[in-house]
């Protein structure tokens, strides 16, 4: 298993399924824009909105001054991965023991792109919703959150018809259910019987593990105050960058047995500054 031909093998099915997993599960791939590129500056400048007038015939107008602003994401952070294999050979020619570490190597990696990329565009939305008291765990709050956060992004050329999403954490998802399940027949029978959560109100619905949203420094982000926060928007607002993907190594080690194994990408995330209305900070009350 150690040769350079086998080694080669492994590295392109670790890269290539990793990267499948990934984009499998990653709840950014489903709500940003995702660039892949060899880019680590992506630019996106835009004009000043400009207003129409409507007035009496008299065939006079103004001019006002159109502007170029110029937005950019610049990545400079990275997700890694890095674990000593004592019994290298023994792990990798057991499947069992093989897919597991891959499972793992998967989620953990999974959880800290999504906790980087949501926890950025929350910090950068400028539309704001806070709940009223209990949030999302109380059943009878969940009718009005969602009209209310619906609200907030109808009416743009960019909204409701591009599909909506809102991201909440485990524990929020008791009101939920007892909504759903206390909903007429056909929507009751469905989440009684097939756990239905994925959709309300025509809102796409992510659940990510409970501590994704921080108020702490993560990479080069030290002004995350996302404790106690949930992110709603409209999908492609966001731009969620890994140029060049994961690169997969497996290093021998001085003085010891085994291998080391290091998973490594660049990530990055914006809110477009044109768009930063069409996400939204929700502050659970």
């Amino acid at each position: 298993m150690s040769t350079l031909s086998t080694y080669t093998l492994r590295d392109k099915y670790f890269k290539s399924n990793l990267e499948v997993a990934l984009r499998a599960a990653l709840v950014c791939e489903k709500i940003c824009r995702v660039d892949r590129s060899d880019l680590k500056r992506i630019q996106n400048p835009y004009i000043t909105q400009q207003t129409a007038a409507i007035q009496a015939v008299a065939g006079t107008y103004s001019v006002s001054a159109m502007t170029t602003t110029d937005d950019a994401l610049t990545v400079a952070d990275e997700v890694i991965f890095g674990t000593h294999v004592f019994k290298f050979e023994e792990l990798t020619s057991n499947f069992n023991l093989m897919q597991d570490f891959f499972d793992d190597l998967t989620y953990s990696v999974s959880f800290k792109i999504d906790q980087f990329v949501l926890n950025v565009i929350t910090e950068d939305a400028t539309g704001a919703y806070t709940t009223p008291a209990g949030g999302f765990t109380t059943s009878a709050n969940i009718a009005v959150i969602m009209g209310s956060l619906i609200g907030k992004v109808a009416g743009f050329q960019s909204g409701t018809a591009e599909g909506l999403f809102l991201v909440i954490e485990n524990t929020d998802v008791t009101g939920f259910v007892q909504a759903q399940v206390a909903s007429g027949f056909s929507y009751a029978d469905a989440a009684l019987n097939n756990g239905l959560l994925t959709k309300y109100m025509g809102v796409d619905i992510y659940v990510v593990r409970s501590g994704t949203f921080v108020s702490s420094t993560l990479g080069t982000r030290s002004d995350l105050t996302n404790s106690g926060h949930r992110v709603f928007g409209v999908k492609g607002s966001t731009l969620y960058a890994t140029p060049r993907g994961l690169q997969y190594e497996e290093k021998g080690v001085s003085g010891k047995t085994g291998k080391e194994i290091v998973v490594s990408g660049l990530v990055g995330a914006k809110v477009w500054t044109p768009k930063a209305d069409l996400i939204v900070d929700i502050t659970l009350a």
